[in-house]
Order: C-alpha cells, then structure tokens, then sequence
C-alpha cells in the first residue's frame, strides 16, 4: 500500500464535505451516496479495524463488493484515518490511488480489489473458511453487496453454501435501492432465510436500525442484513 494512516477527521457530519472533495467524470454518484449509511455504521461502531491494526491477523475484515462509485468508501476511510484526506481530491485521477475501483495494493484498509458486480459474497466465504482453517474463529467478515450483483450466479452459489456450512463469523450487507434486474419471489431476504441465514430487513438510512442489526446474535449461522435505500441525487 503507497499511503500512510492520518489523524482522523470529524464525525457523519463530515462526510458531504467530504464527498464533495472527490469531482470528475463517472462518479456513480447514486451508488456511492446509497451505501454511506451502512458503511459509516459499520467502520464507526461495529468493524474491529482500526489504521494500526489493518494488517493484524485477528482483525475483522470487510470486503467492499459493490465497488463502482467507492466515493462512500473513501470518504469513511479517510474520516477514521486510512489515510489523509487530501487524496480524495485526486479521486480518479491517472496518478492518483483512489481509482474508479479501489485497489487493495493502493488503498490502506481495502481488502479485496472489487468494481460493478465484483463477485464479493464467494470471496468474502473463502475468507470466513480460510480463517476457520486457521483457527481464527473471532474475526468478523463482512461484505457489502448490491441487490443487482444477486443476479450473478456466483453469489448465489455462495450464498447457497454459506448457511448449511454454518459460516457465523459471515456478514452480508445487501444494499437494496430497487435496481436489480430480476425479481425473485418473496424479495431478497426470502431468498437468504430458505438458504439457512440469519436475516433482518432494515431502513439503510437509520443508523440506529442499522446498528441493531448488524450486532443481534446469530448464533451457528451467517448474518444478512437487508438495507433498503432511496438514492440520493
């Protein structure tokens, strides 16, 4: 990774201006502003990761699949001090790290390199059996996906095996903003609750929702949490 950690910076509040610091063509804007929330939950209250410790063997893992529009993403990282904040302005940029697509070899604290449908469920379920192979049983993996990528076969291959293979230390953040192109009967948490999971289906906006979700037992079962969502333009 090229970049060093930085003090963090202020709090939710913070993040539109921190937005705003990021210009430039195919911004996927919409897509970015609609995983804000859950990402701002997640990093501030609920993921076991901090700048000194993103490389430490028990940390938890997130793993960002919805890749396409990571300006959310960077915007949370630079506010918990991933890195310094004046990257942000280079955002897509030819000699600047925070690419279109974030790169984990550039961007301190991505885990997985990732773009539109980037396939995210299966890697995040290799990750929890790796660490099970290990030994290490308390790290947390998370993945935030779109409702569209539930089109791709892959992740319904992993999300088919991840319930009977009782993968408790998985988490799935599904953001739901209505743009999948097939429907399918009984709406995504039906489709997580026939595969063995755990499943709440929540208001992507409310950080208290959120929080209560993100953090209720599942025992002996990985967790999928339903973020429904209205863009913001």
């Amino acid at each position: 990774m090229t970049n060093t950690t930085a003090a963090p910076t202020g709090g939710y509040r913070d993040m539109n201006r921190l937005m705003s610091l990021m210009t430039g063509d195919e911004k996927h804007g919409p897509a970015a502003t609609s995983t804000l929330d859950a990402l701002w939950v997640l990093y501030d209250r609920v993921l076991r990761v901090t700048p000194g410790t993103m490389d430490a063997p028990d940390r938890d893992r997130f793993l960002l699949s919805k890749g396409h529009g990571p300006m959310a993403y960077y915007a949370v990282l630079a506010a918990h001090g991933f890195f310094g904040e004046e990257l942000l302005s280079g955002f897509g940029a030819y000699d600047s790290p925070l690419g279109h697509h974030p790169d984990r070899t550039l961007v301190p604290g991505v885990e997985i390199g990732s773009g539109s449908l980037g396939h995210g469920l299966p890697l995040a379920v290799g990750t929890a059996l790796g660490l099970r192979a290990r030994g290490l049983t308390d790290p947390r993996v998370w993945v935030l996906i779109g409702d569209a990528e539930l089109d791709e076969g892959s992740n319904h291959e992993a999300l088919a095996y991840a319930g009977p293979a009782g993968l408790e230390q998985l988490h799935t953040v599904v953001i739901d903003n209505a743009s999948a192109s097939h429907g399918r009967p009984g709406g995504i948490a039906a489709r997580f609750e026939t595969a063995g999971w755990s499943v709440a289906s929540v208001d992507g906006r409310d950080h208290e929702a959120l929080y209560a979700a993100f953090t209720a037992p599942h025992a002996g079962r990985p967790r999928a949490v339903i973020a429904h969502v209205a863009p913001k333009h």
